[in-house]
């Protein structure tokens, strides 16, 4: 006991605060200590198997340690020991606190240990009629025994014994300090380490190679682990987080357990050890206890093998009230109502498993394992109180199984046990990071055979989604088409877009009912005031020198002003310059102020409209290279404070996501030798990909800790793309908010690819060509390629599947590209296929990534379709009026229906224009007041422009459809009619071909004119009608 140091301190906090609430109990009328005036907390020998009660518990709770063979006495005043004299040493140090404390030191002599007995007696005796004992706690020994005997003739009819049991545990074991929570929070973290990962792993590894391994074997493999302090050091717990770095591994002890039950043989109590038996796969049941610097903390937890549809069932029941309890216990809430409710919510539900519930749902836990005085059952009225903890243990007991698989399997049962503290609100769980869900306890090791019928969903869905299958015809050329096709389609897209016009219109009048000035527009600049000190004597020393000082550290520049020195924040300052003149040196120092310029930065408003500001210092001196090497430093500094402002605005945007939930019960669905695109660093080597419980991780062979974690909360399209017409085969993440991977790569798209072409043989050279004719090896390899592109389009189409199956709580689905309806454009730079899914328009194949959702798109516009261009561009404004209008440039004129055509059957509202428009001018009057942009018309000026034009080109058509046989004549005579009285130039030229045509006057040219007229069937109106429309 050489070690041994109690805290005087705590010792004395803890002895007063007890006494304080002693006596306010005798104020208020004994409902707590029932009236006693002095209490014995009596220790006899030291057991091989020690059980800790509640004189224990008063030992390490006030002492810290235990200390055998002593018997301590309290009044509300002072604190009497006997004990031996080696432990009167280590009890020496806490005389003269607060609190009195009178230590009796027992010898050899027999006789004046008794008379130290009688003296503690007539102490007892002079404090009060009753005294305050614990008869349930059992402890024995010649001390004992010696102490009973002069108790017994001393005090025995003069005092009345009064059981304290509950008032310890109210006044001092139950409701917790801080540093009894941080040894159960340890305690808690150790449970949970050994259970999850460590237990689950050895059981999974026992269950999937189908090992025969008995209950004990399992336990001491996890009993083994309580000294194996490098395991301590590196065990990783289910959320990520290591155990605390002050955690002592020597300072844990087992109180109960480890226990593993199996094969219809449970006790839900954990007060046999664990059997010989071989582990059986079906309900597996986990459960043990550790003492962590004195402090307890249990868990226990049910993994269902394979189980029937009941036994789920009966199992998330469990979980329910588990849980309901959990959100019941808390401050103020009665101890049996807790069973109460939880008893009354099984009747609901199924009443037939009322009888097989425990007969509570857990007790009191800290120094004690269990606080028979806070028991939660349908009896005990305590009231619990924040800082209390608890073990929480639901279950089910010898449940019969209607569908056993075998012998073993007839009956079952269920606990889930937790520690947990009491608070105003929701309980803290400290052993809350072991799951509890069904999802996580349960084991399937049938998934590989139920799960390979799943390719025949392949058939179910046609996937043309919005755009019609009627749109989707064998001719995608125009040149395919007769012309009637054409003209019925264009008045039916006319009067669709109409349709469509108006309907955005009042979509835009209802959204944006009231004036949006200064809301919805551009974000209202402020004049940005920078600190550099907040005090003084923050300023470095050698500003006293009033000379120019680069203050690296906190980004500011201290320039000499009238004789003070003067800080400018790096963020003030617009340049520095410098300039020599003779043998003088100018450093030049200008300052960004309002009204400065015309960039996009001069509108930046000051709230004193008066104010006037300092646009430039100018200093002289003879030392240049000083100035030259300040400027450096000074735009230096600019740079990287630039730098940083912009990384900080472009990760504004990215949100952190919640932690990935790793399946452990199972093997998660995998597929290896992928590529992800955007690049991980270093080596480019491919990885695997695994779908766990609420998202999908790739994982680098290179670290354990190059990894990519995608949430399918954070899914908003899955996109697959085989490997037809391409290199490569893909699954593509489109994100609702953008990640970083890597080294601080920012992204909103995740690709997995794998290439489509072997290409690592020699086509000219191989072997077989030496000794073959012919082209047998080429047809070979064709054969062998298609394969190869097919069996890759199966593993990745049902690997997205899987991806949709496990993420179809989130709305995650898996979309495919229309590649017949696709069409070349340049989104960024390089000249790609843009192809249309249901829900998007996406160029997927090689980065930058190109993914447009159908939904966000306000409007699209078509520039320059106009007569002799090969090419035109389509832009995209998008509902969010802040975010940049997306561009498609350069699309070939060919595509220019089929374009059409899918916008419209897609129910986006298209407009056409000759000329490209400047979107960022326009963008800005819209949000400017957006209220007012749809009063004023809306996107109608896009639409007005197109429809003149599609006026006038009707109006042509319809004059000129006279006959089929005389379409051409008529179109020809138009045009030479128009071409006369438009172009003076061409009348000129055409003067002059006529003279040379053998020379025919004006008389002779009228004559034959006329002639032509009455040919064509033209008569005089007919032509008057013509000049009309060419006016």
């Amino acid at each position: 006991m050489a070690d041994i140091k109690i805290d005087g301190k705590l010792f004395q906090e803890r002895i007063n605060h007890f006494v304080n609430a002693w006596k306010a109990d005798k104020r208020a009328g004994d409902a707590v200590f029932g009236g006693a005036s002095s209490i014995v907390i009596n220790m006899g020998k030291v057991e091989e198997s020690p059980e800790f009660q509640k004189n224990n518990a008063m030992h390490f709770w006030l002492l810290g340690y235990e200390f055998p063979t002593t018997l301590i006495v309290i009044t509300t005043d002072t604190l009497y020991v006997v004990t031996t004299a080696k432990k009167a040493k280590h009890l020496e140090q806490l005389k003269g606190g607060r609190f009195p404390i009178e230590i009796l030191v027992r010898g050899k002599d027999a006789a004046a240990n008794e008379k130290q007995f009688v003296k503690i007696a007539e102490i007892i005796n002079s404090a009060g009629k009753k005294v305050g004992v614990l008869p349930k706690d059992r402890t024995s020994g010649p001390f004992i025994d010696e102490w009973k005997k002069v108790f017994a003739d001393k005090c025995k009819d003069t005092t009345e014994e009064v059981d304290i049991s509950a008032a310890l545990s109210t006044a001092a074991f139950s409701v917790k300090d801080e540093t009894e929570l941080r040894a159960m929070r340890a305690a808690s973290k150790a449970c949970v380490a050994l259970m999850t990962p460590f237990f689950l792993d050895q059981m999974s590894d026992v269950l999937d190679q189908e090992k025969k391994v008995k209950h004990s074997a399992l336990a001491h493999k996890v009993d083994s682990k309580l000294d194996d302090e490098k395991w301590w050091k590196a065990v990783e717990l289910p959320n990520k987080q290591r155990l605390p770095s002050d955690f002592d591994p020597a300072s844990l002890d087992w109180y109960m357990g480890p226990a593993v039950q199996s094969g219809g043989k449970y006790d839900l109590k954990f007060q046999t050890e664990s059997t010989g038996d071989n582990l059986h796969p079906g309900v597996i049941i986990a459960g043990m206890g550790l003492r962590y610097k004195s402090y307890c903390s249990s868990i226990a937890r049910t993994y269902l093998v394979d189980p029937n549809k009941t036994q789920e069932s009966t199992y998330k029941l469990l979980y329910a009230v588990h849980n309901m309890v959990l959100k019941e216990i808390k401050d103020g809430v009665v101890a049996k109502d807790v069973y109460s409710r939880a008893l009354g919510y099984i009747k609901s539900r199924k009443p037939e498993l009322e009888k097989h519930f425990l007969k509570n749902v857990g007790a009191g836990i800290g120094i004690e394992s269990k606080d028979p005085t806070l028991v939660l059952n349908g009896k005990n009225a305590r009231t619990l109180k924040d800082g209390m903890t608890l073990c929480v243990t639901t279950g089910f007991t010898d449940i019969e199984n209607p569908s056993p698989k075998d012998k073993l399997s007839k009956t079952y049962s269920l606990v889930l046990t937790d520690t947990i503290r009491v608070t105003n609100s929701d309980p803290v769980v400290f052993t809350g990071d072991a799951p509890t869900d069904l999802d996580a306890t349960s084991f399937f090791f049938k998934d590989d055979e139920e799960m390979q019928p799943t390719p025949k969903k392949e058939k179910k869905d046609s996937r043309v989604g919005a755009v019609a299958t009627k749109n989707i015809t064998s001719t995608r050329l125009r040149s395919e088409r007769t012309a009637q096709v054409d003209e019925d389609q264009e008045k039916r897209r006319r009067e669709h877009q109409k349709e469509l016009a108006l309907k955005k219109q009042k979509e835009g009048m209802a959204r944006f009912a009231e004036s949006t000035s200064g809301q919805d527009g551009a974000e209202v600049k402020k004049f940005k005031k920078f600190e550099s000190y907040k005090r003084d004597n923050q300023m470095p020393l050698k500003v006293k020198n009033l000379e120019i000082l680069v203050d690296q550290k906190n980004h500011t520049i201290v320039l000499p002003v009238m004789g003070r020195p003067v800080p400018f924040h790096i963020h003030t300052i617009k340049n520095a310059s410098k300039n020599d003149e003779g043998e003088w040196s100018y450093l030049r120092i200008n300052f960004l102020s309002p009204g400065q310029g015309v960039g996009r930065k001069d509108d930046q408003p000051f709230e004193d409209a008066s104010a006037q500001f300092v646009r430039s210092l100018t200093f002289r001196s003879r030392d240049g290279d000083r100035y030259e090497e300040i400027a450096a430093q000074i735009s230096s500094m600019k740079k990287e404070a630039t730098k940083k402002e912009q990384e900080k605005k472009d990760m504004e945007d990215v949100v952190e996501q919640e932690k990935l939930v790793e399946i452990r019960n199972r093997r998660p669905p995998v597929m290896d030798n992928v590529f992800i695109r955007p690049a991980m660093e270093g080596k480019r080597v491919p990885g695997k990909v695994e779908i766990h419980q609420n998202g999908i991780r790739y994982q680098s062979p290179l670290n354990t800790q190059q990894r990519v974690d995608v949430l399918f909360s954070n899914i908003r399209h899955l996109f697959f793309q085989p490997c037809a017409h391409e290199l490569i085969v893909i699954i593509h993440l489109h994100l609702k908010d953008p990640i970083i991977i890597g080294n601080k790569k920012k992204t909103k798209d995740v690709q997995f690819y794998r290439e489509a072409t072997d290409i690592q043989f020699d086509e000219t050279g191989n072997r077989k060509r030496k000794y073959r004719h012919g082209d047998e090896d080429e047809f070979e390899q064709e054969q062998e390629d298609r394969r190869h592109r097919a069996e890759l389009d199966r593993q990745f189409k049902n690997f997205a599947d899987k991806i949709a199956e496990a993420g179809k709580n989130e709305g995650v689905e898996v979309d495919m590209p229309l590649r017949e309806l696709g069409f070349n454009g340049v989104p960024f730079r390089s000249n790609v296929t843009i192809q249309p899914t249901t829900d998007c328009l996406i160029q997927i194949t090689e980065p930058p990534f190109f993914v447009v959702t159908l939904d966000d798109i306000e409007i699209a516009h078509l520039e320059r379709v106009q007569f002799g261009l090969k090419n035109f561009d389509l832009v995209f404004v998008f509902k969010d009026f802040s975010r940049p209008p997306a561009h498609v440039n350069t699309i070939p004129v060919e595509s220019l229906e089929d374009v059409k055509e899918w916008l419209d059957s897609s129910d986006i509202a298209y407009t056409e224009g000759p000329l490209n428009l400047n979107w960022p001018t326009i963008m800005k009057t819209v949000t400017a007041d957006t209220h007012q942009f749809f009063v004023d018309g809306g996107w109608s000026f896009l639409q007005n422009e197109s429809d003149d034009e599609g006026e006038e080109e009707e109006e042509e058509e319809s004059n000129f459809e006279i006959d089929e046989s005389e379409l051409e004549e008529a179109s020809e005579s138009s045009e030479d009619d128009s071409d006369f009285d438009s172009n003076a130039s061409d009348e000129a030229s055409e003067e002059g071909s006529d003279d040379d045509d053998e020379g025919e006057d004006w008389d002779e040219l009228e004559t034959k004119a006329k002639r032509k007229d009455r040919e064509s069937g033209h008569d005089d109106e007919d032509r008057s009608r013509g000049k009309k429309r060419r006016h």
